[in-house]
């Protein structure tokens, strides 16, 4: 009697097929991993599927390329802040709401969006100019604009301060030193940053 040298596997136990909205939350997420880590020159739709566990097919069936992918995964990912600090004083205000923001460029989809920034072309990041307003610039400067007006209420802001400059100077700034100093935001950095230029900034003239 001849035995075969080779025996059969043992059967794989397959894991439950994911479907619709599950399946596509496990891709957005994996695209934001791969933002994360090699950025957005390095994610290729491949990595993305590997990093899902699922086909590459069922990727490209929903997102017909990279472009329309990231934007899914920004918009999806990227935090929501609904209400503006209010501590009782402006500045305490402004540090909260700095605070927040920081936490949100340090987070997974904040490295994802500044890969996004950092690395795009122009062309491409006209693709992303909507997501980026939408989900970042325009509440942060609603958030901002509220702060200020409130401090104006209470005297503490001369009534002026509610320009678009002002609202773009802690945004402005934080991704300035973020990208080019590669600063990460101590909680001493706000403090600086708010003392040294956004409180005389807002203060009221003098008598």
């Amino acid at each position: 009697m001849v035995t075969s040298r080779w025996t059969a596997a043992p059967a794989r136990a397959a894991g439950p097929r994911r479907r619709g909205a599950v399946l596509e939350r496990a891709i957005l997420d994996a695209a934001l991993e791969q933002l994360g880590t090699v950025g957005w020159k390095g994610l290729t739709m491949e990595g993305v599927a590997a990093g899902a566990q699922t086909g590459k097919a069922a990727v490209y069936r929903r997102w017909p390329s990279k472009e329309d992918l990231v934007a899914d995964a920004l918009q999806a990912g990227l935090p929501s802040v609904e209400e503006a600090p209010d501590l009782g004083s402006v500045r305490e205000d402004l540090l909260a709401l700095c605070r927040q923001a920081r936490d949100a460029m340090f987070s997974r989809p904040g490295y994802a969006l500044r890969a996004v920034i950092h690395e795009c072309d122009p062309g491409q990041a006209e693709r992303f100019h909507g997501v980026i307003f939408d989900g970042v610039v325009e509440p942060t400067i609603r958030l901002l604009q509220e702060v200020v007006t409130r401090g104006i209420g209470r005297g503490e802001v001369r009534p002026d301060a509610a320009n678009g400059y002002v609202f773009d100077a802690i945004p402005a700034m934080m991704m300035y030193r973020s990208k080019m100093c590669t600063s990460e935001w101590t909680d001493q950095d706000l403090e600086d940053m708010i003392d040294q230029l956004m409180v005389p900034l807002l203060r009221p003239a003098g008598p």
